[in-house]
């Protein structure tokens, strides 16, 4: 079995066909999808999602860095309340992107250390977003490994010392996704000097689609090809690289 640790099934681009993709993605072995926040204009849609597909489409929430702007507070006020009322399997996505703007670099700043927060208070693990600001990030993690953070870097695209840096942080898992087949991309040679305890595997649907579907709309179904890319590189049978990522991510939030 396998579990899809990162989807946005309930954005949009599956309005037409969310009851399919589902049933494409039990099809394929997938046995769970943990479904990530974005902000409170999306929080509705990503509950409605989970609802519908109760027991297999697990609820996070977070404010996505992209959606910090200078009514930030609010949003994160908002999202807080629904923490407080509500059961999540995590907090996230969140984190920090210099890669599409750097005008609300500080306030991205401030709301990951917000929530950061929130992860601590109830022992939820993280899912980060990072891009273009490894370093920040790594900055503010480390000034507060005391809060023993565990979680996993979505997307990870990093190198292996930065993954070394990570550990010093917390507990991190890596996200594995469609990247990974690209023939182009690098991470092969990182991810074959990782042991495979720290491997994730996820699609981060709609995007990132893997090899040969690339250049579609992303779903769980293609899980299955990072997954056989990964054995491949690992030079490890498919059934034990699901295996040993299910039991990852299951340990790390807390899935029986």
């Amino acid at each position: 079995m396998l579990i899809d640790t990162h989807c946005h099934l309930y954005t949009d681009a599956f309005d037409l066909d969310r009851q399919q993709v589902v049933e494409r993605s039990i099809q394929a072995d997938v046995q769970y999808i943990i479904l990530p926040g974005i902000d409170a204009e999306t929080h509705s849609a990503l509950m409605r999602t989970s609802a519908a597909f109760p027991h297999f489409c697990l609820p996070a929430i977070g404010l996505h860095p992209t959606s910090v702007s200078t009514d930030y507070e609010s949003e994160l006020d908002f999202l807080e309340q629904q923490l407080k009322d509500t059961s999540f399997i995590a907090i996230g996505e969140v984190g920090i992107d210099g890669y599409w703007s750097q005008e609300f670099i500080k306030q991205q700043c401030e709301a990951f250390e917000r929530q950061l927060e929130w992860a601590a208070h109830y022992n939820l693990p993280v899912i980060i977003h990072s891009r273009s600001a490894f370093d920040k990030l790594f900055e503010l993690l480390y000034l507060r490994r005391s809060l023993n953070i565990r979680g996993v870097f979505h997307a990870f695209s990093g190198n292996y010392q930065q993954f070394r840096q990570l550990q010093k942080c917390g507990t991190f898992k890596i996200g594995i996704g469609g990247v990974l087949t690209y023939k182009n991309a690098g991470l092969a040679q990182t991810v074959a000097k990782i042991d495979p305890s720290f491997f994730l595997l996820e699609t981060d649907a709609p995007w990132l689609t893997p090899v040969p579907h690339r250049g579609q709309r992303n779903e769980s179904a293609y899980l299955s090809f990072i997954a056989q890319r990964l054995s491949e590189i690992l030079e490890k049978p498919y059934e034990e690289i699901a295996c040993i990522t299910t039991q990852n991510a299951c340990s790390l939030f807390n899935i029986s």
